[in-house]
C-alpha cells in the first residue's frame, strides 16, 4: 500500500471515529491540568518530542523527580509562574475507540468567563474536586454553569485521593453531597470516580490501592459514554456566514449547519422574511455532495434568485424557526463592567449582530443556595434571569433546543469587549402582540408645516457648566424666529416622568433612556428639541443618537472645568457632595465621560452664555435646519 493510500485510509478512519468534546472545570488547584496531562501520557497520546520536552521541563518544576503533567496544558508564561490555569487550553488526542477535544479551563473565580467559553461547545464535563477540601463555592458555581450551558453528562472526579489515604468514606461523602446538589439544579447524569492524577490511579489504569471502587476508569467511561443528541430542534438550520459570488454564474451561501440535514432538492425558507426556494447544490469545500448534516461547514446554492444576507437563516420550509425580538434569558456577567438595564449593547447571536437592551432583571441566582434575589445590575460572574429586547426580530431556537440558535454574547458598544453571555429561555408573548401602526401624516409632513428640520440639540456637561442656561437662551431665540421647540431639562423631567429614579448608575441609564424616547417622539412631531442633561455616559448618549436619523442628533458639549463648576455651584450640590450628603454625584464620586466627537464643543470656562448660544444658532442656520 502506498504512503498516500495509507494516509487517506487513516484520515478516513479518523473521520468516522466518534468525536467527544470534553470540559475540565472545578475550583483552583484541584488538579485539572495534571489530570489531562496524565490522561494524555498514560493513553499513549504524546509524541516522542512532547515526552522529551516534558521530562526536561519537569526537572525544573519537580526536582524531587517525576513528571509534571500540568506543563502539557499550562501554556501561558503567567500560568507557569503562578502554577494555575488562566486561559482555556485545548488539546486534541485519540485512542483506538474515539477522538477527543479537551478544553482545560481555569478555576479562579475571576476567570469564570473562560470556563463558560469552554463549556459552550462541550458535551461532557469533568468536574474536579480536591478530596481534602470537598465541595467549594467554585465547585458549585461550575456545576451550575455546566448545567446552564447544556452539558448533561458530568463526571465528578474526586482527585488527590492519595492525600487522604485513599479513604472510601471521604469519597462517599463528597459523592453524596454533590449528588444532592446535582438533583437540586437538575443535572441528570453524574458519575463519581476517585482518582489520583499525580499517581495515575483510575485515570487510564485501574488503581491497585482503591480496590473498593468497582466502576470504570476515567478513560473507560470516556470511550464508552453515549451522549444524547443535543436539543430537540427539528429541520434544517443554516445561519448564513457569508455570501460567495466568485462570478456572475454562481451565488452561494456559506455557513455551518446548526441543526438538521441539508439535501439537494429540499424546499427551504429564508428567515426572517419567509422567502422560499429549493437547494440546487451543496458544496463541502470544492466537492459537491447530495447531503450534509449538523456541524458541517457548507456552501449552498439555491434554484431561485433569492436575496439572502449574512445573519439570516436558511431553514426547512416545513419546519421554520420562530422569529422574535424580545426574550426571557439566562444571563451571565463576564466583565468587571456591570450589565445594566437600559444600557445599549450589541448582541452576537449566530452569525447576526443586533442592537439590544436588557429591559428588566427579574432576579439573580445564588449558586450556593439557589436562592433568587432582586438585582438592579449583574456584576462579574453573576447569573441572572432577564428580559432582553433586540432592535430587530431574529430567527432563533430556545437554548434547550439548539445551542447555536439560542445562545448569544453581549458586547459593549464603546470598548467592543464581551461583557456577558445569554441563553434564550423563551420569547416574550407580548412581542407577538405589538405591531407598528401606520400613520397618514408623517414626520416630513409635520416638519414642512413648521418650516424647519426637526432635530435634537443634546446638551451634555458637568453640573454647573451652563447647559440649561445656554439651552434656554437658544430656545428663546428660536421662539423669536417663529420656530417650534421644546426644552427637556434634567431637573424638570425628574419632577414628573422620572420622579421614581435616583442617581445610581442604573437610574442614570434609565433616566437618559426615557428622555431619549421622549425626544424621539418630539422629533417625529417635527420639533426642534433641546435636551439639557448631564448624561454622563457615552453609551447612553450613543443610544439617543442611534434612535434618530443620522442628521437629527446634534451633540453639544458644554465644557467647563470641575473647578469652574464648583465655583458656580448654583444649586449647592457640590458642597453637599463634598460633605458626603449627596452620593453618586457626577464629577465627585461618579464618573463623567466627555464626548469624543461632538458636533459642537463649547468652551464654557472662557465664553459667555450669550456667545455660546449664538454659535448654536449659527450652526443651525448654516446646516439649513432653519428655512
Amino acid at each position: 500500500m502506498s504512503t498516500a493510500t495509507q494516509i487517506a485510509a487513516t484520515l478516513d478512519a479518523l473521520q468516522h471515529k466518534g468525536l467527544l468534546r470534553l470540559l475540565t472545570c472545578g475550583s483552583v488547584d484541584d488538579g485539572k491540568s495534571t489530570l489531562i496531562g496524565r490522561l494524555l501520557h498514560d493513553s499513549g497520546a504524546l509524541a516522542d518530542d512532547q515526552l522529551a520536552t516534558l521530562e526536561k521541563e519537569s526537572r525544573r518544576t519537580m526536582p524531587q523527580g517525576g513528571l509534571d503533567f500540568s506543563l502539557l496544558l499550562d501554556g501561558l508564561e503567567a500560568e507557569r509562574e503562578q502554577g494555575i490555569t488562566i486561559d482555556v487550553a485545548y488539546r486534541y488526542f485519540n485512542t483506538a475507540k474515539r477522538t477527543f477535544i479537551v478544553a482545560d479551563t481555569p478555576g479562579h473565580e475571576q476567570y469564570t468567563r473562560n470556563m463558560i467559553t469552554g463549556a459552550s461547545s462541550a458535551e461532557v464535563a469533568l468536574l474536579l474536586v480536591d478530596a481534602r477540601k470537598g465541595l467549594l463555592t467554585q465547585t458549585r458555581r461550575h456545576a451550575f454553569l455546566v448545567n446552564l450551558t447544556g452539558i448533561k453528562d458530568v463526571v465528578l472526579v474526586v482527585n488527590k485521593m492519595d492525600m487522604v489515604g485513599h479513604d472510601q468514606a471521604v469519597f462517599a461523602a463528597i459523592r453524596d453531597n454533590f449528588a444532592a446538589y446535582a438533583a437540586e439544579i437538575g443535572l441528570p447524569r453524574v458519575l463519581a470516580i476517585p482518582v489520583s492524577a499525580l499517581g495515575g490511579d483510575n485515570v487510564v489504569n485501574r488503581s491497585a490501592t482503591m480496590t473498593w471502587y468497582d466502576g470504570p476508569t476515567l478513560l473507560e467511561y470516556l470511550e464508552s459514554v453515549q451522549v444524547a443528541p443535543y436539543g430537540a430542534a427539528s429541520g434544517l438550520r443554516l445561519p448564513v456566514q457569508t455570501v460567495i459570488r466568485p462570478n456572475q454564474d454562481f451565488r452561494g451561501y456559506a455557513g455551518t449547519i446548526a441543526a438538521g440535514v441539508a439535501r439537494v432538492g429540499m424546499s427551504v425558507a429564508v428567515e426572517p422574511g419567509g422567502r422560499t426556494s429549493r437547494i440546487k447544490q451543496i458544496l463541502l469545500g470544492d466537492r459537491a455532495v447530495d447531503a450534509a448534516e449538523t456541524g458541517r461547514a457548507v456552501t449552498i446554492a439555491l434554484e431561485d434568485e433569492v436575496d439572502v444576507s449574512r445573519g439570516e437563516v436558511i431553514a426547512d420550509s416545513q419546519s421554520r424557526p420562530p422569529v422574535s425580538d424580545q426574550f426571557t434569558v439566562h444571563m451571565v456577567a463576564m466583565s468587571e463592567q456591570a450589565l445594566m438595564p437600559g444600557r445599549p449593547y450589541l448582541v452576537q447571536i449566530g452569525t447576526r449582530q443586533v442592537g439590544a437592551q436588557i429591559t428588566h432583571i427579574k432576579h439573580k441566582i445564588n449558586v450556593n443556595t439557589l436562592e433568587h434575589t432582586a438585582a438592579k445590575r449583574l456584576e462579574l460572574n453573576d447569573v441572572g434571569v432577564c428580559n432582553i429586547g433586540f432592535d430587530r426580530a431574529v430567527p432563533f431556537e430556545t437554548y434547550a433546543d439548539n445551542r447555536n440558535m439560542g445562545g448569544f454574547i453581549v458586547i459593549d458598544r464603546i470598548s467592543n469587549q464581551t461583557v456577558g453571555c445569554g441563553m434564550i429561555v423563551h420569547p416574550l408573548r407580548r412581542a407577538d402582540n405589538i405591531h407598528w401602526q401606520s400613520v397618514i401624516v408623517d414626520k416630513g409632513a409635520r416638519a414642512a408645516l413648521k418650516h424647519q428640520k426637526p432635530c435634537v440639540l443634546w446638551f451634555t456637561g458637568l453640573s454647573g457648566a451652563g447647559k440649561s442656561t445656554v439651552a434656554n437662551l437658544v430656545e428663546k431665540r428660536l421662539a423669536a424666529m417663529g420656530r417650534h421647540t421644546y426644552l427637556l431639562d434634567g431637573d424638570n423631567i425628574r419632577h414628573g416622568l422620572n420622579r421614581d429614579l435616583g442617581f445610581t448608575d442604573e437610574d442614570r441609564v434609565e433616566n437618559i433612556r426615557r428622555v431619549a424616547e421622549v425626544a424621539k417622539l418630539f422629533v417625529d412631531a417635527g420639533m426642534i428639541v433641546l435636551s439639557a442633561f448631564i448624561s454622563p455616559f457615552r453609551a447612553e448618549r450613543r443610544l439617543a443618537r442611534e434612535m434618530l436619523a443620522e442628521d437629527e442628533f446634534i451633540e453639544i458639549h458644554v465644557d467647563a472645568s470641575l473647578e469652574t463648576c464648583q465655583g458656580r455651584d448654583p444649586k449647592g450640590l457640590y458642597a453637599k457632595a463634598r460633605q458626603g450628603k449627596l452620593v453618586h454625584f457626577t464629577g465627585i464620586d461618579s464618573p463623567y465621560e466627555p464626548p469624543e466627537h461632538p458636533e459642537l464643543h463649547l468652551d464654557a470656562d472662557h465664553e459667555l452664555a450669550e456667545s455660546l448660544a449664538d454659535r448654536i444658532i449659527q450652526y443651525l442656520v448654516e446646516r439649513k435646519y432653519l428655512e
